[in-house]
């Protein structure tokens, strides 16, 4: 069995609630995904930064907060989908790397891993800072309309739930 298959087993063993499969699953495949996360094939990267999430592996935040940082489009775009699949039930995730996503929605030479960043963002805490610039982003003519479209969205969904908190 691969990386991918092992991954794509335990995102099915966590979404049925296996708990116990997922965690003999995860032991068995430490590993392979840390040396596969370090590999010098850009591939190999993306397919461990996106199997983290697909293992519900929150032990390797730090791992993953590295592959935001990765030369290849495809590992951090990888990494991103991790984190938004990691923060869906937990905000604390996307809170704890806020500044690096909105350096990543800024930034970013590749517009996928800027939308993706985006979409993160909305898993996380709906702080005034990740509004603003999010509605900035919406409003600005001289981005991709995708983004926009994203950025637009994603600064709603915040503004309501920072509304239902008041």
């Amino acid at each position: 069995m691969s990386l991918v298959e092992a991954a794509a087993q335990a995102d099915e063993l966590a979404q049925s609630g296996a708990e116990r499969e997922l965690a003999a699953l995860r032991q068995q495949w430490d590993d392979e995904l840390e040396s596969a996360a370090r590999s010098s094939d850009y591939r190999e990267r993306a397919v461990a930064y996106r199997a983290i999430g697909q293992f519900r592996f929150r032990q390797k935040l730090e791992l993953l907060r590295r592959g935001l940082d990765d030369e290849s489009p495809a590992a951090r775009g990888s990494a991103l989908l991790s984190i938004q699949l990691l923060s869906k039930d937990s905000p604390g995730v996307v809170n704890a790397i806020r500044p690096v996503l909105h350096t990543l929605v800024t930034t970013d030479a590749n517009q996928a891993v800027r939308r993706l960043a985006v979409v993160c963002l909305r898993n996380g805490s709906p702080q005034r800072e990740t509004i603003v610039l999010l509605s900035g982003l919406a409003d600005d003519d001289e981005q991709e309309g995708e983004l926009r479209n994203a950025a637009r969205t994603v600064a709603g969904d915040l503004k309501k739930r920072a509304a239902a908190k008041s």
